[in-house]
């Protein structure tokens, strides 16, 4: 070969070596994050959604160096803050935490401002969490048959609280509501933090919140816990029976969160957000944490929670459509 014929393959192979560079450099994102991230939690402080996102917050800004902040935005049954996420720009700096409500909305009202599948891109599933069934200490019952029976004897009586329609409260007392035929009156608030104090204060009867915030008041006695929601009992109330097994086969409920950003993002800056997302949330102490509230991390890939969201759509759209329920 030719110095001539060698100085050519040299400059073709330096010239594959940069387009490589090139196309390497419009895949992947500059350092992420150069700024701080918001995360939209779109109902009150307290709750299931708010505390896991708070933690993941914490973890996330010690190990990126960047502050990642939470932005309460409740209302309209979760709806106003996923429409602010949803139109947000699409740059990895605006995140959406979502629960029930994500996958129930869509069939419990006849028009949303945004499109699940269309208008989100899924970066992971953070935890998942059993709830439990409680009752205000005046309510005479301690058992889930107990609870049924007086229900059943005083039809439209009792009520219970939740944190707005479709979210996580409102849906696991629906099902039971469906599964038992029981007649309970429902009192909306906006999340799950203003429906535990209405609980508290004895303007609800009964609620089915997550174990994280209940777990204060069941140990000072503020609340009785009859049931938890889950398959299997909790090792942090292991004397307390699932609620299939007291009485009602078949029911399960398991809470979940993830985070979600616009669709447009670009796919290597979602690919970035995971990594960062799995590493916090699967830290010793992160799961530490939220194990002491009975709370599972799951840190899914993007496409698990894609999947995850997919069953739940078609899930609560057929409990919707059973109940009957509805929102303006």
């Amino acid at each position: 070969m030719t110095s001539r014929n060698v100085l050519a393959v040299l400059a073709a192979a330096c010239g594959l070596a940069c387009a490589a560079q090139h196309a390497a450099a419009q895949t992947q994102p500059r350092e992420y994050p150069v700024k701080p991230v918001r995360i939209i939690v779109p109902t009150s402080p307290g709750g299931l959604l708010d505390l896991a996102t708070r933690v993941l917050a914490q973890k996330m800004t010690e190990f990126t160096g960047q502050n990642v902040l939470v932005d309460n935005r409740p209302g309209a049954s979760n709806n106003i803050g996923m429409e602010l996420a949803a139109r947000a720009p699409a740059d990895g700096y605006v995140v959406l935490a979502a629960t029930l409500p994500l996958a129930a909305n869509p069939s419990m009202f006849d028009k949303l401002p945004f499109n699940v599948e269309k208008d989100f891109a899924p970066v992971s599933q953070l935890v998942a969490a059993p709830y439990v069934v409680v009752v205000h200490p005046s309510v005479p019952v301690r058992s889930i048959k107990e609870l049924i029976a007086l229900a059943r004897s005083k039809p439209g009586t009792l009520n219970y609280s939740s944190g707005g329609n479709g979210t996580n409260l409102h849906m696991a007392t629906e099902l039971f509501r469906n599964q038992t035929g029981i007649n309970i009156v429902h009192l909306a608030y906006k999340g799950a933090g203003p429906a535990l104090g209405a609980l508290l204060s004895g303007e609800a009867d009964l609620s089915i919140p997550s174990m994280g915030p209940a777990m204060p008041q069941l140990k000072a006695g503020r609340l009785r816990a009859l049931a938890i929601t889950s398959a299997r009992r909790s090792p942090l109330l292991p004397d307390l029976p699932t609620v299939a097994e007291s009485g009602v086969p078949g029911y399960t409920f398991s809470g979940w969160v993830g985070v979600l950003v616009p669709s447009a993002t670009p796919p290597a800056i979602v690919t970035v957000l995971n990594a960062h997302v799995v590493k916090s949330m699967r830290a010793p102490e992160t799961v530490a944490k939220l194990a002491a509230d009975g709370t599972e991390v799951v840190a899914s890939s993007p496409e698990q929670f894609r999947a995850l969201i997919k069953s739940e759509l078609a899930r609560w759209a057929a409990v919707v459509k059973a109940s009957g329920m509805k929102s303006e």
